[in-house]
């Protein structure tokens, strides 16, 4: 009789155990997670957000170069010593591909952030450890790269917070602020317009007969970003495609595209064909004939003749 009761209790004290341990409670340093494309990659940052709390954030020393326990030292952050650049599990920061961080190459994957602070200089590392809680384990021997940054004064920051600033078509700066501190650094994806060029020439030469899409993207992608080298090889692309079938679309491609290589009058001629064939449209399509009608205006004011 003893003995069953104890076995019940056992089953019902492990059910309690198991059901406490599901519970999630909310974090003093709350969790956030940011990302950024930037051209055809991504920059993702996970981190946790601690407040200053009127505590002493930067500028203690101490001879530990790994911290040993929470809130041990006179400051959060002494000088040279690694910290997670967060709070809780360590800031990871993960890029869908390749990329240079300030000028430094960088394989895609996911990594462990820490920072080193100096006097002067900061060392930002990236580290193939990315799933321990803070900087107590790190091990430099997992080190994928380490930057020398220095940091930048700012205005009062309460929250620790990431922010991408200044994007491009192939970069973004990174900014950690906190208290008044700024901890920049860039992240650039390299060659954008080459990668996608040899993209769209691979998707022509695959493509289907019948399928005009890859011709017009292509040449689009070369009049949006002003790739003047490729402008005669964009031509050639939605010639292809006219001559298979005159569309709105391609006709307004290629006229943009003379436009841009400065043969206006070609330009228009093409913007008016176009326009003829906009107003024909049923159902009417207000905004194909007010963009055309804006274009032809700028085009016939830049005519030599």
């Amino acid at each position: 009789m003893i003995r069953n009761f104890l076995f019940t209790a056992v089953i019902v004290l492990s059910f309690a155990v198991a059901g406490f341990a599901q519970v999630t409670l909310p974090r003093e340093s709350q969790r956030q997670e940011i990302a950024q494309t930037v051209g055809d990659g991504k920059v993702s940052i996970v981190y946790h957000r601690p407040n200053t709390k009127g505590r002493k954030i930067w500028g203690c020393e101490t001879t530990d170069a790994i911290p040993i326990a929470n809130n041990l030292y006179p400051c959060l952050v002494p000088y040279g010593q690694v910290w997670r650049t967060g709070a809780n599990e360590n800031t990871t920061i993960e890029f869908s591909r390749d990329v240079n961080i300030n000028g430094k190459p960088l394989p895609a994957g996911k990594y462990g952030f820490h920072i080193i602070p100096g006097h002067t200089d900061w060392t930002l590392i990236f580290s193939k450890d990315n799933d321990k809680w803070g900087s107590f384990t790190y091990d430099d021997k997992k080190d994928a790269l380490r930057v020398m940054v220095k940091p930048d004064k700012a205005s009062m920051e309460e929250t620790l917070t990431y922010e991408f600033d200044d994007v491009t078509a192939n970069s973004t700066r990174v900014n950690l602020r906190w208290e008044k501190i700024a901890i920049p650094f860039t992240v650039d994806v390299g060659d954008i317009h080459g990668r996608s060029l040899q993209a769209i020439r691979d998707a022509i030469k695959n493509r289907k007969s019948d399928d005009f899409r890859p011709l017009n993207q292509g040449a689009n992608y070369v009049r949006t970003f002003k790739l003047k080298a490729n402008y005669d090889e964009a031509l050639g692309w939605v010639d292809s495609s006219i001559q298979a079938k005159e569309t709105i679309g391609n006709l307004n491609i290629k006229a943009g595209l003379l436009a841009e290589m400065g043969r206006f009058d070609e330009a228009v001629t093409l913007g008016e064909k176009a326009l003829v064939m906009a107003k024909a449209l049923t159902p009417a399509n207000p905004g194909a004939v007010a963009g055309l009608e804006d274009s032809l205006k700028k085009w016939k004011s830049k005519r030599t003749s």
